[in-house]
C-alpha cells in the first residue's frame, strides 16, 4: 500500500512540475499567460505553431527561463540534500545547515562583497597570468565562487572536528556544527559592521536569498553540478534505510559506515554550496519538503529522495512566482517568502505530531 502512494506521489510530482514552470515563466511585471507562455516554449521548440509576440519572447528566453529553471535546480537540491542529512542524522528536524555549508558561504559571499576591489585586482592579475580569458569570468561569479569556497571550506572544518581514529561521530558532528555556525555567524556580522551602506545592503539581500541575478551561464555552470548530485544522492537510498536502524545494525547488514558517512557530507557540501552561492540562504526547503514527503509516503529513502527533489523544485518554482508578483513592480527577497510559508506550516506538523503523542 505504501509503495503504491509513494508511486502515485512520484506521478502527480512529475506531471505537476512542468506545469508549475510553464504558469512561473508567465507571472512577473508583464503578464504572459500560460497559453501564450505555452505557445512561445512549442514555437523555441520548432514546432509548427504561430508566432508569438517578440517582446514576450524576448523576456521568456532571457529572464523567465533561466530563473525558473534555476529555482527548479536549487529547489530540487535542497530537498533532496535535506533528505540526506536526516537519514545520515536520524532526525527529521535536521537540515543541510547543521553542516555549516550555509553560514561558511555567508562568510565567504560577505569577504567578496566587502573586499571585492582589493580581491579583484589581486585575482583577475593572477587570472590573467595563468589562466588568460578566464579574468571575465572571475569577476561575473566573484561573490559565487567564494560562497562556494567558504561553504566548503566550513563543512570539511566540521567533518573533521567529528572525526576521529575511531570514526566519525555523527553526534560530535552536529555539535561541531552547531559551533561552526555560531563561529561563521559573528565573522558575518563583523564583515557587515565594517561594511559601507552598498555593501551592507547587498549582504543583507544575499542572505535573504535572491533568484534575480540568474542567466544562461549561471543555470549551465549550476546544472552541471546538481545534476551530478541529484543523480548521485539516490544512491546511497537503501545505506540510509540500514542507518536508520543505527550504525552497529547498518555494518551487520554490510554497509560501509564510514565510507557512507564522509561521501554523503561530500555530497551535500557539494549540493548546497552550490545553490546557495547561486541563490543566497534560502531557509526550510530542505527541512520542511523532507518531513513532509516522509509523512506522506513514509522513511524509504528510495522513493522519499526523489519525491522530496521534485517537491522541492515545484515550492522553490511557486515561492519564486510569489516573490516576484506579490509586490510588483517590487520584488520580495525569495528568502523571506519560504521562511513565511514554511515557517508557519512546520510549526503546525509539529504541533499536529504532538496532538498524536498525546493520544497515543
Amino acid at each position: 500500500m505504501r509503495e503504491r502512494r509513494a508511486t502515485l506521489l512520484l506521478l502527480l510530482l512529475l506531471g505537476s512540475l512542468p506545469l508549475v514552470l510553464i504558469q512561473s515563466v508567465g507571472s512577473g511585471i508583464v503578464d504572459i499567460g500560460f497559453t501564450d507562455s505555452l505557445l512561445a516554449l512549442a514555437h523555441g521548440a520548432g514546432l509548427p505553431v504561430a508566432t508569438p509576440d517578440p517582446q514576450h519572447q524576448l523576456i521568456l528566453n532571457a529572464i523567465r527561463w533561466p530563473r525558473t529553471l534555476l529555482a527548479a535546480l536549487v529547489g530540487a537540491c535542497l530537498a533532496m540534500c535535506g533528505a540526506a542529512m536526516q537519514g545520515l542524522f536520524r532526525n527529521p528536524l535536521a537540515d543541510p545547515t547543521l553542516i555549516g555549508v550555509s553560514s561558511g558561504a555567508a562568510v565567504g559571499a560577505s569577504v567578496a562583497i566587502v573586499l571585492g576591489a582589493t580581491l579583484l585586482a589581486g585575482l583577475s592579475e593572477f587570472v590573467s597570468g595563468y589562466l588568460g580569458g578566464m579574468s571575465g569570468v572571475l569577476n561575473a561569479y566573484l561573490i559565487s565562487l567564494f560562497a562556494f569556497t567558504g561553504g566548503f571550506m566550513a563543512t570539511l572544518l566540521v567533518y573533521r572536528l567529528g572525526t576521529s581514529s575511531h570514526g566519525t561521530s555523527v553526534g560530535t558532528m552536529l555539535l561541531a556544527g552547531i559551533a561552526i555556525n555560531a563561529l561563521a555567524a559573528a565573522i558575518t556580522n563583523a564583515f557587515s559592521y565594517v561594511a559601507d551602506d552598498v555593501a551592507l545592503r547587498r549582504i543583507t539581500l544575499w542572505r535573504m536569498g535572491s533568484l534575480d541575478g540568474a542567466n544562461w551561464q549561471s543555470v549551465t555552470i549550476a546544472a552541471t553540478l546538481m545534476t551530478a548530485v541529484l543523480l548521485c544522492l539516490p544512491r546511497y537510498s537503501n545505506a540510509l534505510n540500514a542507518l536508520l536502524l543505527g550504525e552497529s545494525e547498518a555494518r551487520h547488514l554490510g554497509v560501509p559506515v564510514e565510507r557512507v558517512k564522509w561521501q554523503l557530507i561530500a555530497w551535500t557540501a557539494l549540493g548546497v554550496g552550490v545553490a546557495v552561492s547561486v541563490s543566497g540562504v534560502i531557509g526550510f526547503v530542505g527541512l520542511v519538503v523532507p518531513h513532509l514527503v516522509r509523512l506522506m509516503i513514509g522513511p524509504d529513502h528510495r522513493s522519499l529522495m526523489p519525491a522530496a527533489a521534485l517537491l522541492g523544485a515545484i515550492l522553490l518554482v511557486l515561492a519564486d512566482s510569489v516573490s516576484r508578483t506579490v509586490a510588483a513592480p517590487a520584488e520580495i527577497p525569495i528568502g523571506i517568502v519560504t521562511a513565511l510559508l514554511g515557517a508557519p506550516f512546520f510549526i503546525s506538523l509539529l504541533l499536529q505530531q504532538r496532538q498524536r503523542m498525546l493520544l497515543q
